[in-house]
């Protein structure tokens, strides 16, 4: 009578050179093969360090489709229908230089091909590094570029060839929302756009509210407004700064209500301009809960580049809309407080206000 060893030294799987692998929990293995466990209905990556399993359950497949087809789940330990983080940075990255060179926006199809990813998790992946999905980074791409292009003088129709724009129409269709205001206006340091602001006073000192055309394109903070409201016109040197009306000063009301009271929440319009890198931090920013703190570093592994902390700090530093995009809520790595634009007593009052209110 046979024993239950010899039994298991008989099955086939025992002489597949893949289960030593499995064995061996040998991460070189993983994506070029997976296996099944027919009691547990899950299929894993080779490295899974999850139970050993009877060499008669198991079984080999050459993709996470092909054991999928077979009726098995991923496994929730291993996922081994996820990439691993550092192939998913560097699958990620490439496609973003394709999207950076290419004459025109390449489709999802295009780019999970590119990269040699299924489309269905393509777009998941992406967002999960980059904090946008591929047509929003390629917008903000294109913003990037356009506002450069502008920068330089260039002719607009040239600067919209440039920047990767298939047609004139598609960008000004969205020239307000790229720009703040009209190409021509941009080029001119905002001449001819009117930017309404108002002035008033908060626990923390002088508040400046100012809106363009596609929405709160500043929020600063300060001791005395007059300065602000300098810095505003050196941003815009050739715009129509309008005082706000009674329609704008409920809106800046808004912004001092929810400076004293954090959870009350903003919902603002707002008219977001930097590059791309910065709207990543930006945006990651403003998905960090009132109350609650991160650091840099923690911020920089949210958008998916962990070794790029000090880039972060410098786009928190960048950012021009106080409490709309909170950067005063990360932290160096001990707690403490590092600098703040509109100054670290601020920064504290702010964090004080979230943890008591």
């Amino acid at each position: 009578m046979q024993t239950l060893q010899q039994t298991h030294m008989q099955h086939p799987t025992m002489h597949d050179p893949r289960w030593q692998q499995v064995l061996a929990r040998d991460v070189q293995a993983d994506g070029t093969f997976f296996y099944s466990v027919k009691t547990t209905g899950v299929y894993c990556r080779p490295s899974c360090g999850a139970r050993q399993a009877r060499p008669e359950n198991v079984a080999f497949h050459t993709s996470c489709a092909a054991a999928e087809a077979a009726g098995f789940r991923p496994c929730k330990r291993c996922k081994p229908d996820q990439l691993p983080l550092a192939d998913t940075a560097a699958k990620v990255a490439m496609a973003c230089r394709l999207i950076e060179t290419a004459e025109t926006s390449p489709s999802l199809a295009q780019l999970a091909d590119h990269v040699g990813v299924s489309h269905f998790h393509f777009h998941r992946l992406f967002k999960s590094v980059t904090g946008l999905t591929p047509k929003a980074y390629a917008s903000a791409h294109r913003a990037q570029r356009m506002r450069q292009q502008l920068g330089t003088r260039m002719k607009i129709s040239d600067a919209i060839y440039e920047a990767g724009y298939g047609s004139s129409s598609r960008f000004y269709e969205s020239a307000i929302q790229t720009l703040g205001m009209q190409p021509a206006q941009y080029v001119n340091g905002g001449k001819q756009a009117q930017i309404r602001f108002a002035l008033a006073q908060c626990s923390l000192g002088a508040v400046l509210v100012a809106s363009s055309a596609k929405g709160v394109c500043a929020i600063a903070i300060g001791d005395d407004p007059e300065p602000l409201l300098h810095d505003l016109q050196d941003r815009f040197p050739a715009a129509e700064l309008i005082g706000g009306d009674a329609d704008f000063e409920s809106l800046v009301a808004m912004v001092i209500a929810f400076i004293e009271a954090p959870k009350l929440g903003l919902n603002l319009p707002l008219d977001v301009q930097g590059t791309v890198f910065q709207q990543r931090v930006w945006q990651a920013l403003r998905e960090i809960p009132c109350g609650s703190t991160v650091t840099y570093s923690e911020l920089a592994s949210r958008i998916g580049l962990p070794k790029a902390v000090r880039a972060v700090a410098s786009a928190c530093a960048a950012n021009s809309l106080a409490v709309a995009i909170p950067c005063h809520r990360v932290i160096r790595q001990d707690g403490s407080l590092s600098g703040y634009r509109w100054g670290v007593a601020r920064k504290q009052a702010l964090l004080a206000k979230e943890s008591t209110d």
